[in-house]
């Protein structure tokens, strides 16, 4: 019979997740040292090392060398992260297609829309962000790091830290595709302007607690943008083909939710 029996690394981490659901680590504390938590569990040190490292591409721990007060692996308080770079690995390597990504977005954004015409939420920094968008200056790269924000901010409006956290990681395993996209656009600017007027509508409907409204206008905003690159990028080569009919699913796909 195979051997189930969890490797020693996996018993570090099994030791550390359950100090962290019981309450007995929380964020800004600092994990046992190597040497005591290997002699705890009966483990080598270098299993241990080896489960923190796991621990820090998750975003779940920081680790600092040194022999200060400020050494070792430290708990931080927001692990979003480590999924995103989960899921850029998974898109990359085709593990999620782009096309569940793209109605995944929609899912999650249109809930949130919804919730926040329903809800009282501060909307002051997502104005300020809607100012800062009106810049003249800004390039393709600007203006879609400030959109980014723009969504990243409603889903943290709402209050939901998962939602939040999952929106950030979708949003980067993506980040490098709408880049693209917009250098492919044949007018940039006329794109911009319209995701400009889209984002107030939006924001318009959460303020007039719209919540259908709300959730048409963001369904809308992310399926019209993506059904554009999709359009944009998939005359130029077989790869983009690929990435191109992939959006389109997803369009089609939202267009039942």
């Amino acid at each position: 019979m195979p051997d189930s029996a969890p490797r020693a690394w996996q018993v570090v981490l099994e030791r550390i997740e359950g100090d962290l659901r019981d309450g007995r680590l929380g964020p800004g504390d600092r994990l046992t040292p190597e040497r005591e938590l290997a002699a705890q569990l009966g483990v080598g040190r270098s299993s241990v090392r080896e489960a923190v490292r796991v621990l820090e591409v998750l975003g779940v721990v920081r680790t600092a060398t040194g022999s200060g007060p400020s050494a070792g692996a430290m708990i931080v308080t927001t692990p979003r992260g480590g999924l995103a770079a989960f899921l850029r690995l998974q898109v990359a390597a085709n593990g999620f297609p782009l096309s569940d990504v793209v109605r995944t977005r929609v899912v999650l954004e249109c809930d949130v829309a919804e919730r926040l015409a329903r809800s009282d939420a501060d909307l002051t920094e997502i104005a300020g962000i809607l100012e800062a968008m009106d810049a003249e200056s800004l390039d393709p790269v600007e203006f879609l790091a400030l959109d980014a924000r723009f969504h990243q901010a409603l889903a943290e409006a709402s209050g939901n830290a998962v939602v939040s956290a999952m929106m950030a990681g979708l949003r980067s395993s993506i980040e490098a595709y709408t880049q693209a996209g917009a250098a492919r656009l044949d007018s940039w600017t006329a794109t911009s302007d319209r995701l400009r007027a889209e984002h107030r509508h939006i924001v318009d409907a959460v303020s007039r607690g719209d919540a259908d409204s709300a959730r048409e206008r963001v369904r809308a905003h992310i399926t019209d943008y993506y059904t554009e690159v999709a359009q944009a990028l998939s005359p130029s080569d077989t790869a983009d083909d690929a990435v191109g009919n992939a959006v389109r699913a997803a369009v089609r796909a939202s267009a039942t939710l």
